[in-house]
């Protein structure tokens, strides 16, 4: 890819002297402000040189990553990267650490409507579970006895004023110090259904593949929900998409449902305050709101390996209402841009400062271009159709549908018509510039509650 978009731009570059275009055409938008615009197509020497160079960005980004991936592999460091596949293998050469066993936690608020479908998509699974704990924490409903008439055991946190990190805190302290290398502890969401075969995949993987420390499950959308919800369906199709092209490398070990072997869940807790920020001892930052997102790059910052099986699937739940879906999106925007800030610049976190900018440079590309349609339209006495421009936005929409078929028609439908889709990512958008205001003015985060049918407790935003 490298040579031929060199070739390119060089070809470009050398195709001789520019063309001399006609000059641009003289509108007025609102009757007094004056425009100019050109119905001109680029030039193909323009076209060329623009491919060459997103090409070569694709491909420095790439060599980047893999650059950042292979050294973490082959660290010989232990004092830096404990948790790196070469040091991992080396120390458990010869041993035998007996079967992967599962041990799932499952932290609950006031889940009593949503938790007996979780633990029977668990006990339905083709290689069950062999312990089930609900995490019941601070519930002022009848969960923990939802939970004892499935048939599974219940943990209740004690005086916690940390949330889901707090009392995952709690529950490992008590879980971690009886764990083999090869008991594997699995966190998934109390409102999250594992698809069959999830854990049959991900015990093949761990036991395949001594140095892997983590697997992050890929999350649907469940259905309902109106056009909010296919909008929600339609950005988790896209998302698992991309994780599959990239061969299961993650991004995010997903709270939805993750696994995690305990050699990687205790050596976090070890180098909290050292290598890693948070408090020596806990595996979760409580101070994170995106706990998740954290614990990933606390991995991943230890030289650990981890991945998302495209057979390790989950149905989780959707956001209802505009309001809820916000206090949600706020709550991982902000998240990810306090753990960023909080690990600084290094090898690991360079992918994610990455995503960042270009989220920024999204946000200014989606609203010049929706601006500029609508100066066009207002300052146009009769509306043009440019070729160009009209097969740039078929080729978008071709791959806003290909990227969404595995859906259904409601799917493609959604995808087809564009600009729904477009207005969405604005809101998306939004919340993006919200999230860096309120961490520049230090403004206190919030939480909000998704309530489920025939039910009047209030239960947190994941």
């Amino acid at each position: 890819m490298a040579g031929g978009a060199a070739a390119l731009l060089w070809f470009a570059v050398a195709s001789g002297d520019p063309q001399v275009r006609d000059e641009p055409t003289e509108g007025y938008l609102l009757g007094f402000w004056r425009v100019l615009y050109d119905s001109e197509a680029p030039t193909l020497r323009v076209i060329l040189t623009a491919v060459a160079m997103a090409l070569l960005l694709a491909v420095g980004v790439a060599l980047l990553e893999r650059r950042i991936a292979s050294r973490s592999r082959r660290s010989n460091d232990a004092s830096a990267s404990p948790l790196a596949p070469k040091i991992v293998m080396a120390a458990t050469r010869g041993v035998y650490a007996g079967p992967v066993t599962v041990t799932v936690l499952i932290p609950s608020h006031n889940e009593e409507v949503s938790l007996p479908a979780t633990i029977a998509s668990l006990l339905a699974q083709s290689h069950p579970p062999d312990r089930v704990i609900v995490v019941a924490d601070n519930c002022t409903d009848s969960t923990p006895d939802v939970a004892r008439r499935a048939g599974v055991e219940v943990f209740i946190s004690v005086d916690n004023e940390h949330k889901k990190g707090g009392a995952l805190n709690q529950a490992l302290a008590q879980l971690l110090p009886g764990q083999r290398d090869n008991d594997v502890v699995m966190v998934m969401d109390a409102d999250t259904r594992l698809d069959d075969g999830f854990l049959e995949a991900a015990i093949q993987r761990f036991t395949a593949d001594r140095a892997l420390m983590a697997i992050g499950g890929l999350f649907y959308g469940e259905e309902g929900h109106g056009l909010l919800g296919q909008f929600q369906r339609n950005e988790y199709i896209r998302y698992a998409r991309e994780i599959r092209r990239r061969r299961g490398r993650v991004f995010v070990l997903t709270g939805t449902a993750s696994m995690f072997r305990p050699l990687a869940l205790r050596t976090v807790a070890e180098s909290r305050g050292v290598l890693i920020p948070g408090e020596p001892g806990k595996v979760y930052d409580t101070a994170a709101l995106t706990e998740d997102n954290e614990l990933t790059i606390a991995l991943k910052s230890l030289g650990a390996q981890m991945v998302s099986p495209a057979q390790c699937t989950v149905v989780t739940e959707l956001m209802p209402g505009w309001g809820t879906l916000w206090a949600q999106r706020l709550r991982w925007q902000r998240g990810a841009l306090e753990n960023l800030g909080a690990y600084g610049v290094r090898s690991q976190t360079m992918r994610y400062w990455a995503q960042q900018l270009g989220i920024g440079y999204g946000v200014i590309a989606l609203g010049s271009f929706l601006l500029l349609i609508l100066v066009t339209l207002l300052s146009l006495e009769e509306w043009i159709w440019f070729p160009f421009w009209l097969s740039l936005g078929v080729l978008f929409m071709i791959e806003r549908v290909v990227t969404v078929w595995k859906g259904g028609w409601r799917a493609r439908v959604l995808a087809a018509t564009l600009f729904p889709e477009l207005c969405f990512d604005m809101v998306l958008n939004v919340v993006y510039v919200k999230g860096i205001l309120d961490i520049a003015f230090r403004r206190q985060a919030t939480w909000k509650h998704v309530t489920h049918e025939g039910q009047h407790l209030p239960q947190e935003v994941g």
